[in-house]
């Protein structure tokens, strides 16, 4: 009869002192040097400094040459998003996206926040003749967009001032450019429960988006609909659009563990 070991025999020091080094890398310390992560993993420094060559010489870590504080590499980001589709919101939004295009007409998007941006992470476009512009990959602002607002719309009021204290960048004539008053939007989007975008960002465009939860609670996505404002009139989307992402928000959090 075979005896099974214990997995903790089998762990190699300097892998895991290597992982020791990348999980002191967090949003409130996104740069860090050789010194404070060897006081903090109390690491010989020519340790840290061989560790640090060592995930650098593989994207995990680059170096700041201003400063020589090292910070995350992009090969974690490629990383975090082989995991998203393998595992996460993804793999479960899709046949759901598939569905809201369907019903909608129009162009769906799956979105997280990064920093004070939100990013698209996939979409599956409308049966429309004439669609939008597919924004998969790309880094919006967050006062802007219907999907921007939905995942920053459940922050404490402390969280959003410090956000939005100043001016905020204009794209068209209706971007709200005042931090107080996206606030009240803010506002809206948690009474209502979605947010819109009626030609703030572009010209022409309108988009509706509401919050994907997980089993936390915690807002961990946003799923949208965007069309030519001429498709989206205001009816229109108090009457169809709005029920069927809300549909759909609540269907995808289901799916990650969310209940009400």
């Amino acid at each position: 009869m075979m005896v099974r070991r214990d997995k903790s025999n089998y762990i190699i020091q300097s892998v895991a002192h290597a992982l020791d080094v990348l999980e002191e890398f967090r949003e409130d310390m996104d740069e860090l040097g050789v010194t404070e992560l060897s006081k903090k993993l109390k690491l010989h420094k020519n340790n840290v400094f061989r560790i640090l060559a060592t995930l650098q010489s593989r994207n995990y870590i680059e170096q700041n040459k201003a400063n020589d504080n090292y910070r995350l590499g992009i090969k974690c980001l490629e990383l975090g998003q082989t995991f998203i589709h393998q595992r996460g919101l993804l793999k479960q939004a899709k046949a759901i996206l598939q569905e809201l295009a369907e019903t909608t007409g129009e162009t769906s998007y799956i979105s997280f926040l990064r920093g004070n941006e939100v990013v698209y992470l996939d979409a599956v476009e409308g049966t429309s003749t004439v669609r939008v512009v597919s924004r998969v990959g790309l880094h919006m602002p967050l006062h802007a967009t219907a999907a921007g607002k939905v995942l920053i719309a459940f922050e404490s009021d402390d969280e959003l001032s410090k956000r939005f204290s100043g001016e905020l960048p204009r794209f068209t004539k209706k971007t709200k450019t005042i931090g107080a008053e996206f606030i009240k939007d803010i506002m809206a989007v948690r009474e209502n429960g979605y947010a819109t975008d009626l030609e703030e960002f572009e010209d022409g465009l309108r988009c509706l988006a509401a919050p994907i939860r997980d089993y936390t609670r915690k807002v961990v996505g946003a799923i949208s609909v965007s069309g030519p404002a001429h498709r989206l009139p205001d009816d229109r989307i108090s009457e169809v659009i709005a029920p069927a992402v809300l549909r759909a928000s609540t269907a995808l959090s289901g799916r990650l563990g969310y209940r009400e």
